[in-house]
């Protein structure tokens, strides 16, 4: 079939698309999201806050995220992705320079609650979306691609933001952070406004030869019965555990990092290898899905999980206690797929086509209240005891239940699978027969 001259220059401008989102994702996430845990120490020292009070600033973000999320199909649909993307930028631009001025903790929840709306609109389901309505082909390996952006991002985002933050003699250097952050997101969110287009002309070339895909592949349970299954309530409890717990290791482990001795320097270097290994990693789970199913790349995430935090927890400024944050910059990125590329695999593999769409919303919202609970547990329990090692190594033992539990669930949805697919071929097999 020939391709309409529309079709030709859809498929030209789809890579124009492409690089505008991983543009995008390599700025928001990487600069606001990724290197947050860097501002932690020195906000709540400069103002002598509670790191407790503080990091509720995080749940006003992660729900206000989860509450968009939930939206975001109805707000697409009015306004169109070029608008809400640049509202997001708006939003973003905003809630860095609120971050700046800000002297009371309650203008801090404000500007929390500006990044989570920034974020919802810029981030991964905005990049969903769009890889969706211009790539035909390939849309995995596509959005793999994009959504490493978020480690790159965050690597340079560190390099550069932490000597400003922890450079100023007054404490206060943090704000200059924040300020320079405002400038880059104004400069990639005008070029990003110039290349979106809502939706692409004529129509995409047809999909050529596409391999049967895991997960997606099988008809499923419709919304109605998935959630009379029992399984349903663990997968999702499991969901959320885990986006509580990861949240709680990985969004305090700059500051562990310093409280226990090591420079801003060294700091900096860990999340640099920490962002630059996720980056790989995204695609490296994406393989070891497609190679040895989901039950498999759960048990090797789950691994790195408990390591990482077993690591994280005993880490000290000894040569030994260096290498082991230097493990845990590299064992991080490997479980961290948990909360992000695995949400829709298992969304697939437990439920299949069906209820696809509803499944994944979610997943994806019950794993983000979970961050939203996590990160002020974490600095609550920090603020009773003055160390982060106790609860790391609770959130670590939750990690080992959680790892045991979806073992159960897997087993359970491929019972469910074969049941419904044997069903499926019985009916098929008496309409023929007719």
């Amino acid at each position: 079939m020939d391709r309409t001259p529309k079709t030709k220059q859809n498929d030209s401008y789809r890579w124009w698309i492409v690089a505008a989102s991983f543009i995008m994702v390599f700025t928001c996430l990487g600069f606001c999201s990724t290197t947050k845990g860097l501002y932690l120490a020195a906000i709540t020292e400069a103002l002598h806050l509670e790191r407790g009070l503080f990091s509720l600033n995080d749940s006003i973000r992660y729900l206000t995220t989860a509450a968009l999320n939930l939206f975001f199909g109805a707000l697409v649909a009015r306004f169109g992705p070029r608008k809400l993307a640049a509202a997001g930028f708006a939003s973003l631009i905003a809630s860095v320079l609120v971050y700046s001025v800000a002297e009371s903790i309650y203008v801090f929840y404000i500007g929390g609650a500006l990044l989570g709306m920034g974020l919802a609109w810029t981030t991964t389901t905005m990049v969903a979306y769009m890889v969706n309505a211009w790539c035909s082909e390939h849309k995995g390996t596509i959005m793999g691609a994009v959504l490493a952006a978020n480690g790159l991002g965050g690597a340079l985002a560190a390099q550069i933001l932490s000597g400003i933050i922890y450079g100023s003699e007054d404490g206060f250097g943090y704000r200059n952070a924040y300020r320079l952050t405002a400038i880059i997101l104004l400069t990639v969110g005008l070029f990003v406004f110039l290349v979106y287009r809502d939706k692409p002309g004529g129509s995409l070339p047809p999909v050529k030869n596409e391999k049967k895909v895991r997960g997606e592949s099988w008809g499923g349970l419709s919304f109605e019965e998935a959630v009379r299954r029992p399984y349903f309530y663990m997968a999702a409890l499991c969901v959320f555990l885990t986006g509580m717990a990861l949240q709680s290791i990985n969004g305090i482990s700059a500051a562990h990092f310093r409280d226990v001795g090591f420079d801003a320097a060294f700091i900096a270097t860990v999340v640099s290898i920490h962002s630059i290994a996720l980056a790989a990693f995204k695609f490296l789970t994406g393989i070891s899905y497609d190679r040895f199913g989901l039950s498999k790349t759960m048990l090797i995430c789950n691994a790195a999980a408990l390591a990482m935090g077993l690591l994280l927890a005993f880490a000290h400024t000894g040569p030994s206690g260096k290498a082991m944050a230097l493990g845990f910059g590299l064992l991080s990125p490997i479980a961290l797929p948990l909360e992000t590329i695995m949400l829709p695999l298992i969304a697939g593999d437990l439920f299949g086509r069906k209820a696809y769409a509803k499944m994944l919303g979610i997943f994806v919202s019950v794993n983000t209240f979970g961050y939203a609970v996590g990160a002020p547990l974490a600095n609550l329990c920090y603020d009773r005891s003055g160390s982060y090692k106790g609860i790391i190594l609770i959130m670590t033992g939750v990690l080992a239940m959680v790892a045991v539990v979806f073992q159960c669930v897997i087993r359970l949805s491929c019972r469910i699978r074969r049941e419904v697919e044997e069903r499926e071929a019985e009916e098929s097999g008496e309409q023929n027969e007719r």
